[in-house]
């Protein structure tokens, strides 16, 4: 019954990768447009199975493992060091909004 040799444990790897991810980095999101997350998502969910399958499963799982790199990187170390902007929680708001090019005004629409 309960089988891991199946593309659907790529796709329930993937998805708990981006639930996990949007819980704990969502807010970095908040002004994204809603297609490009949608995108982000399906994309991935197409890759990896796909890698899994021409490729084999230890290269789709490598992949995966590689991605969280730039995310560490970024999180880590980029934005504080060199932005000044706490890579856990975005903050001060002001200057990762104007990282990210969005408006300062959060009830502009």
């Amino acid at each position: 019954m309960w089988s891991t040799e199946t593309l659907w444990f790529e796709v329930a790897v993937v998805s708990m990768i981006f639930a996990v991810g949007n819980i704990f980095f969502g807010h970095f999101e908040e002004r994204t447009p809603r297609w490009r997350p949608i995108l982000k998502y399906i994309l991935a969910l197409i890759i990896v199975p796909m890698l899994s399958v021409y490729a084999g499963r230890a290269v789709s799982m490598g992949l995966l493992a590689l991605m969280t790199l730039p995310v560490l990187y970024i999180h880590g170390y980029y934005l504080p060091r060199k932005k000044g902007i706490n890579g856990w929680t975005g903050e001060p708001k002001g200057r990762y909004y104007d990282f990210r090019g969005w408006d300062k005004n959060i009830f502009k629409e």
